[in-house]
């Protein structure tokens, strides 16, 4: 929230500068967000009235304007300004004036000077040339009253400060320049002018008729006819420039007063063209299937969610965010219907967000606005109107059909003194709650019941008033000494493996941590998850990042598109972060939203050459064999298993599931070649994401005896058909090996046949292939006989010919 700081003092005037202002508002819990001068520096800029204006006699486009500004003589001023004529007063730089200084930062001199052969004794000028507003269709047109050769900063009030507001969602009664001042009262002591409420007499009987149909939308509507209103009167000067200091540009006369209002003290209103009302009004839930054209142009589909104002025929208006085009006022508007209504907060909030706009109405509702003063407000906007645009006001009808009712709230002076740690009495915590305007009484000498005024919604619990104590004593008046509190260390399970644990690992591995964001492109989820109905986010920060990934692939992918557009050849990163997809099976709880399974994974991308450039010989290119080595380091000393799979992006023939202890925990492998050429790399990186819980699992090490006895070894070269996988052969050893006898299965050697159309391999035929494999036997209790080996090799070779059709090599 911005306003002028002119405004602020006018009603409360405290004996501070600008700066010790702006930090009191601050210590009292109103954020002065920033402070700046309504107009940037400038001198020798009078009231200048023109004259007279005569065409230029060598331009076409220029006017020579003779301008009283107050001295002996009329001064020739050359304009070409397509407003410039006589009888108007505006801005006149004299010669040696200095204008707000431009691009270069220095100031703009003005100078007597001759153009196309006339001569030009200073400058009428615009709003953007003195830097009031980005205006520059002509000359800034001041009121017929503005006195002839006063300076114009006087005249303008420019010497005026704009205060910037950073309100936390609990202060909505602070959101308008009156609710401000009440605060600077409280906060100073220095005495608050009352906000004046005339009573208008209604000079018409004219009504119209009015149903509120959701009490749990609407607590109270207040209405009034005005008839007769001139609906192109000017807005008063003064009114438009303290608007413009709010940051609301002037509409129209009507609308001017409506915003002008709201932004005094805080309770929006709405102006209805009432002959463009069908029958009366019903304040209802909308429909589906209604719609609704607004005044910004947008047409918005409505439902039983969103609160409207509807007549016979149509819905008129977005209950307490904006009106509808269909009723708004226009220069052939002769008679309106004001409105001033309480809207409950809950029904308002969130709902303009819906439509992806925002306003100032809807930023108040939702907060919460003073059902107290709808029917003061209409009066004070019906003053405003009758002095600005004319116009007979009818009754003002009044609806209040459920209005909330305050309930005390209870404080406790210890517990106050627990919480801000100081001493602080009941007197002074009396005090301060009655500056704030909060009726308090005494329950006892260590307790107070507060019964919160209409204007403070926020006000529910003990520690709100506690806030409040704190907000008059002052932030910075709040002792800074260290909390105490019993520190007890939580000791981790040992067996499982931190986060930090895993991001050294992977850094031991050659593996740099990337961090990227969990909402991604929607293309990626399609071609990299295959996943047709992504969780969607409802407020992207962008367009593109417009869903939540269920996979870390498309991140990694881009990192690495990124560092390789960067003349970075070898990259190796991972990421641990969330990933969302749809399950019905989560419950709703405090860490889990329903229908939304949201596990963590560790994900890495490997590319470019295993090792730096080394003389020693030419590099080698990272392939699926050297990724899935650092996964088994990653879990080491547990046994992966590795199973030939498919997934949307890796290649169909080099990508694998990893399984541990039987059950699947990720994937690894190549980039699918259409993803590769489509991210444009020129060789295949290496990818793999696994479960971060199972990669936390550790296995916790315990003492064993060290063998006595020696180990003996067995290789064997065994034919299998090519498309027997090793870790089946692996697993088929594993249980057909005696007892407890084998320590060890490894490949060593895999021999193919020579390439078709060569010479035949009787030893290994074609479609076959030779795995050389050593076989590690060992007791604790003995040392193993040749017999026993022998009778091991024997049952290992038996059970591969029964399961593969295996033989031994010749």
């Amino acid at each position: 929230m911005q306003f002028p700081e002119s405004w602020l003092r006018e009603f409360c005037n405290p004996p501070l500068s600008t700066n010790e202002l702006a930090n009191v508002l601050t210590m009292g819990g109103l954020e002065v967000e920033e402070t700046r001068p309504v107009a940037p520096p400038f001198q020798g800029v009078v009231v200048g009235l023109i004259v007279e204006a005569t065409p230029h006699p060598n331009a076409d486009r220029l006017r020579v304007c003779r301008v009283d500004v107050g001295e002996d003589r009329l001064l020739q001023i050359v304009c070409g300004a397509p407003n410039a004529r006589a009888g108007i007063r505006v801005p006149c730089a004299r010669v040696g004036a200095a204008l707000p200084p431009g691009a270069d930062g220095a100031p703009f001199e003005i100078r007597q000077a001759k153009l196309r052969g006339v001569e030009s004794e200073g400058m009428l000028c615009s709003a953007r040339e003195l830097g009031l507003s980005d205006d520059h269709g002509g000359l800034l047109e001041l009121s017929p009253e503005a006195p002839v050769g006063v300076d114009i900063r006087d005249f303008l009030q420019l010497d005026d400060t704009i205060f910037v507001l950073k309100l936390t969602p609990n202060l909505a009664h602070c959101l308008s320049v009156y609710g401000v001042a009440r605060e600077l009262s409280a906060l100073t002591g220095t005495p608050l002018k009352p906000l004046e409420f005339p009573k208008i007499e209604p000079r018409t009987d004219a009504t119209l008729p009015v149903k509120v149909a959701a009490p749990d939308l609407c607590g109270r509507f207040s209405g009034r006819v005005i008839r007769g209103v001139n609906p192109q009167a000017v807005t008063p000067a003064w009114m438009v420039e303290r608007l413009r200091r709010c940051g609301q540009r002037s509409v129209s006369a009507l609308v001017d007063i409506s915003n002008y209002v709201m932004f005094e003290s805080g309770q929006p209103s709405h102006v209805f063209d009432l002959e463009r009302i069908h029958g009366g009004l019903e304040v209802r839930w909308g429909r589906p299937g209604e719609r609704l054209k607004l005044l910004n142009g947008q047409t918005v589909e409505l439902d039983e969610t969103v609160g409207v104002i509807a007549d016979a025929e149509q819905v008129e208006s977005l209950a307490g965010i904006m009106g509808g085009d269909a009723t708004a006022v226009g220069d052939a508007t002769r008679h309106v219907y004001l409105e001033a209504a309480f809207w409950w907060p809950r029904a308002i909030a969130g709902r303009a967000r819906r439509f992806n706009f925002s306003t100032d109405a809807g930023h108040r509702f939702e907060r919460g606005v003073d059902p107290a003063l709808t029917v003061e407000h209409l009066e004070r906007i019906t003053d405003l109107i009758q002095k600005i645009c004319g116009g007979e006001p009818g009754p003002v009808q009044d609806l209040p059909v459920n209005v909330p009712s305050p309930e005390e709230v209870r404080l406790r002076v210890d517990r106050a003194e627990k919480v801000l740690g100081m001493p602080l009495g009941i007197e002074r915590c009396e005090q301060a709650l009655r500056a704030l305007s909060l009726p308090t009484r005494r329950l006892d000498e260590s307790q107070l019941a507060v019964l919160p005024p209409t204007f403070r919604f926020d006000l529910r619990i003990e520690e709100d008033l506690i806030e409040e104590i704190a907000r008059m004593i002052g932030y910075d008046q709040l002792p800074d000494e260290t909390p105490l509190a019993p520190l007890q260390a939580k000791p981790s399970a040992e067996s499982e493996r931190s986060a930090a644990d895993l991001r050294r690992v992977m850094a031991d591995l050659g593996y740099d941590e990337t961090i990227s964001f969990s909402f991604v492109d929607e293309a990626w989820e399609r071609d990299l998850a295959a996943n047709p109905d992504p969780i969607r986010v409802l407020n992207p920060i962008a367009s593109h990042l417009a869903v939540m990934r269920s996979t870390l692939v498309g991140s990694l992918l881009s990192a690495l598109r990124f560092n390789l557009d960067h003349r970075v050849d070898r990259v190796r990163l991972f990421e641990i972060g969330r990933v969302f997809r749809r399950n019905p099976n989560v419950a709703e709880s405090a860490f889990e939203v329903a229908g939304i399974d949201q596990p963590l994974k560790l994900a890495g991308i490997a590319y470019g050459q295993t090792d730096v450039p080394h003389w020693d010989g030419p590099g080698r290119w990272v392939d699926f064999f050297d990724v899935k080595g650092d996964i088994e380091q990653l879990f080491e000393p547990r046994r992966l298993s590795f199973q030939a799979s498919e997934h949307p992006a890796l290649h169909p023939g080099r990508s694998a599931a990893i399984l541990l202890e039987g059950r699947s925990i990720g994937f690894v492998g190549e980039l699918h070649p259409r993803w590769r050429q489509q991210w444009e790399f020129a060789r295949p990186p290496v990818l793999f994401e696994i479960d971060f819980r199972a990669a936390c699992e550790r296995v916790v090490p315990r003492l064993i005896e060290v063998g006595r006895f020696p180990v003996s070894i067995r290789d064997i070269a065994i034919v299998l058909p090519d498309g027997v996988l090793f870790g089946a052969v692996s697993a088929a050893i594993e249980r057909a090996a005696p007892g407890t006898i084998l320590r060890d299965v490894r490949i060593f050697d895999v021999y193919r046949p020579k390439a078709a159309g060569a010479e035949s391999d009787q030893a290994v035929p074609a479609g076959h292939r030779s795995l050389a494999i050593r076989l590690v036997f060992g007791s604790n209790e003995r040392t193993l006989t040749d017999a026993e080996m022998d009778e091991a090799v024997s049952t290992i070779l038996a059970s591969l010919q029964r399961e593969f059709g295996a033989r031994l090599r010749a």
